[in-house]
């Protein structure tokens, strides 16, 4: 029996009828805390009240915490805050000063879990996950001698990620050191941003963050720092910080290799630029935005082998993909992707365009901006500056004799009005529009101003999507879940169903996932559905006829990836429970 269970049981919080009952369940002896809140003979908040005053009377170590998972620390840690008097910080959601922690030993730093965060003419304040630990106060009290110590309490998880922010800061410390001998010995502007050490340090972030696997890079300047986030697997993680002085450089430099005007800071501009990373060609899309401190930078990542990735190699599940490739050999006719922004709606029509281009058809596309370039097909660039719209494009291209057409993104009545004339004259059309699921794109496109009639003859298939991470294949474990959700979902799980979840590790980041993939759902026009959406049928009788069809919900698909292992229940509930 684990020691917090053994303790509330001796404090007659719990009795052994209960945990007895528990055992010939089937409950395992490292789960029977866990299940006892479950069932709710005990509750969650009192465990937790129950531990801050162990913690404090000197009974147990904060460590304790890490024996039980479904236990949060951070809320324990405010708790034990509260009852000490003392600060809990989210580092998260401050502008640290990296500078207070130059001087010091980060190994040191690392054995007592402490981070130093601030201070002024009398204090230092240094955050700890262990605030009971008074050896390591008198430690860290050593490195400051002419300041006070105020102690703050902050998670250890987010404390060990600010001083791996730290050690990598410190392994490009010489770097960064020659890039201000540089600029100290550099009189004009323009010398400045041909600094060879910033160019090595351009490198340097884009190695990084492409080998986190990162889709977008984030440079901005706060207050203090230069802070480099990238995200990856759709989510935002930093990467490195830099002190403030290196951010103009580095922003004027970026913005040099894309070709916009560096004197320009008050507006936004986009561009591109190519670079060589890891003896591969990859192509930047930079955007700059004016913030209070400076500008904003984001580069997307275009890796140009993604734009060559197969449908049935995106995730697809067998039979959405035999839906979909049906659909696209239909000789005319408009398929849509639906889906909010960042969620591959683009990698799918590529992954379209893929299966499309042959030497025998002529195949032309209307983008903003073109994302990735490819052979055999006409790419057009959309550049609303000198009157070149989605419509006024496709317009022109109607003239040039397409076979198929790929339009970006509708995103007004004329764009779609005039994909929609092409779909009825001969021409295959596949585009994307903004909705929740796949029905919903046709209430939308009525909605655009588009008669029903029109939509039920051009119509050939709508595919929603979502992206979903997956489990990361390094500490990929056995998990439960709670009854109430097997019940809630019993239909969609199998009762010998056995779910995963991945626990972090360095390959990981400490995330548990690694990599995504897509859930989707695919909705063919059947005739009757034509004829339903023609006499102007509402949504829910749309979806009744296309489930007695065979129509499969996004949702079902997601479950289906959560019972296989692909992903946790949880990502599913996230992203695609409506």
């Amino acid at each position: 029996m684990d020691r917090i269970t053994h303790d509330l049981l001796d404090k007659n919080h719990i009795s052994q009828q209960q945990i007895d009952r528990l055992i010939t369940r089937g409950v395992q002896d490292d789960t029977i805390l866990e299940t006892l809140t479950k069932v709710g003979a005990i509750s969650l908040n009192f465990i937790k009240r129950f531990i801050v005053e162990h913690i404090r009377s000197g009974q147990y170590e904060v460590s304790i915490i890490k024996n039980y998972h479904f236990l949060d620390e951070s809320s324990i840690l405010n708790l034990l805050a509260e009852g000490l008097e003392l600060p809990f910080i989210d580092l998260d959601s401050i502008d640290m000063d990296y500078r207070l922690v130059e001087k010091i030993p980060t190994a040191q730093l690392k054995r007592f879990n402490a981070l130093p965060i601030s201070q002024d003419d009398m204090y230092v304040v240094v955050a700890f996950s262990d605030p009971i630990n008074i050896e390591a106060q008198e430690s860290i009290q050593r490195l400051f001698p002419r300041k006070s110590l105020q102690v703050a309490i902050s998670t250890e998880k987010q404390i060990q990620a600010y001083l791996f922010k730290i050690e990598l800061k410190d392994s490009v410390k010489e770097l960064v050191n020659n890039i201000r001998n540089e600029l100290r010995n550099i009189g004009s502007v323009e010398e400045q941003q041909e600094a060879s050490s910033i160019l090595q340090l351009i490198d340097v972030i884009l190695k990084a963050c492409i080998k986190a696997r990162a889709s977008d890079i984030h440079i901005e300047p706060t207050e203090k720092n230069c802070v480099v986030r990238g995200r990856v697997d759709g989510k935002l993680s930093e990467i490195f910080i830099f002190d403030r002085d290196i951010y103009p450089p580095l922003a004027s430099r970026i913005k040099l290799l894309a070709n916009l005007d560096i004197a320009e800071r008050r507006k936004p501009q986009d561009g591109r630029f190519s670079a060589l990373v890891m003896d591969a060609e990859f192509d930047f899309r930079l955007s700059t935005l004016p913030i209070l401190y400076g500008e904003s930078i984001v580069m997307r990542i275009l890796d140009k082998t993604k734009a060559l990735v197969k449908l049935e190699e995106s995730g697809m599940d067998q039979e959405s993909y035999k839906k979909l490739i049906k659909s696209l050999q239909s000789p005319f006719g408009i398929i849509l992707v639906t889906g909010p922004t960042g969620s591959g709606k683009t990698t799918t029509l590529y992954g379209a365009l893929n299966e499309l281009r042959n030497v025998e058809d002529k195949v032309i596309t209307v983008e903003d901006p073109v994302e990735y370039r490819m052979n055999l097909i006409q790419q057009v660039q959309v550049n609303p500056k000198v009157g070149l719209s989605f419509a006024d494009a496709l317009r022109s291209i109607l003239r040039q004799d397409p076979d198929k057409i790929m339009i970006g993104e509708i995103r007004d009545h004329e764009t779609l009005e005039i994909a929609i004339k092409a779909a009825l004259t001969g021409h295959l059309v596949i585009s994307t529009l903004h909705t929740n699921d796949a029905i919903s794109a046709i209430p939308r496109m009525i909605d655009m101003g588009i008669e029903p009639y029109l939509i039920s003859g051009a119509l050939v298939a709508i595919q929603a999507q979502r992206l979903i991470r997956k489990i990361c294949r390094h500490c990929k474990k056995e998990v439960d879940i709670p009854t109430s959700l097997r019940e809630e979902y019993n239909q969609l799980i199998p009762a010998d169903t056995v779910f995963h979840a991945g626990v972090g590790c360095k390959e990981c980041n400490g995330s548990g996932y690694m990599g995504r993939e897509m859930i989707c759902e695919v909705l063919p026009i059947s005739e009757q559905l034509s004829s339903l959406i023609a006499r102007g049928g509402s949504k829910d009788e749309i979806l009744k006829l296309a489930q007695a069809e065979g129509f499969i919900g996004m949702f079902e698909n997601g479950m289906n990836k959560a019972v296989e292992g692909i992903t946790t229940i949880d990502e599913i509930l996230k992203v695609a429970k409506g």
